[in-house]
């Protein structure tokens, strides 16, 4: 009898799985920091920053889920959440560097920021990574110890079906 886990599709390696991740995570990322950009001529850059942040973690997350970890489907809501906590960290992350780019530098051109953005976003990216692949989007553990447990043999002598032994043998002290 087949069951959910064995439809899902196969988790790729960590060296596919990384690959992914930069091709949608960086796609997404490369449009966020043109969005962020372009958003912050109109608004603060905090501001634009935080809903291109929002915004682009939906995105990515529902990529990550149908492609990049091969979870076969949409994106969860436990995903989503536990994916905008690593997104959260990487906001911190590059709003930190901006806000010490702009105590090194009086008035940094956009191309330096660009830089300084898209360098924070890497390495805070692969810090999304790992947390996405070892907590996220990871197997479901407690599920497939429970499957794992459920599909041990039961010994003959715990089978119920199994004919009843003599009154002697059910207990030694008889």
């Amino acid at each position: 009898m087949e069951t959910a886990q064995s439809r899902q599709p196969a988790a790729p390696g960590a060296f596919i799985a990384f690959a992914r991740f930069v091709f949608c995570g960086g796609g997404v990322g490369l449009a966020s920091s043109f969005a962020v950009a372009a958003a912050a001529s109109w608004i603060p850059w905090v501001l634009a920053n935080a809903v291109v942040t929002v915004v682009s973690t939906l995105l990515a997350t529902e990529l990550h889920a149908r492609f990049t970890f091969g979870a076969g489907g949409r994106a969860t809501w436990r995903q989503h959440v536990q994916s905008a906590g690593s997104a959260a960290v990487a906001y911190a992350v590059t709003c930190a560097a901006m806000v010490v780019l702009q105590q090194l530098v009086a008035a940094p051109g956009a191309v330096l920021e660009q830089v300084v953005y898209l360098t924070a976003s890497a390495l805070a990216g692969v810090g999304r990574f790992v947390v996405l692949r070892v907590v996220v989007f990871a197997r479901n553990r407690s599920q497939t110890a429970a499957t794992v447990r459920a599909a041990r043999p039961v010994p003959a002598a715990m089978n119920r079906a199994s004919v009843p032994a003599e009154p002697a043998t059910l207990c030694h002290a008889a």
